[in-house]
């Protein structure tokens, strides 16, 4: 797993930046992302891929312990889709 501590840290050895100024770039940009889902906006990144918020319905479910049924509320859910460069280098 990566952090994006090391992210930044190696965002930071590639560009001449210092380690703080990385760290707040890479922290600003999922901000934005974050706050374009919270708008309902998609996030489109070239050769990367895009997140968009995907409603889900309210539905019924059943307990697994109990059997019992229950309500599931509708909610939303960030979702994302790679773009075609990047699943052909994840799959050679």
């Amino acid at each position: 797993m990566t952090t994006t501590t090391e992210i930044a840290d190696k965002i930071a050895a590639e560009q001449n930046l210092s380690k703080a100024q990385a760290r707040a770039i890479v922290g600003n940009v999922f901000k934005q992302i974050s706050d374009a889902a919270c708008s309902g906006a998609e996030t489109s990144i070239p050769g990367f891929g895009k997140f968009k918020v995907k409603n889900t319905p309210a539905r019924e479910g059943r307990n697994p312990s109990t059997g019992a049924s229950i309500n599931i509320a509708a909610s939303k859910k960030l979702t994302f889709a790679p773009a075609k460069a990047v699943k052909d280098a994840m799959n050679g």
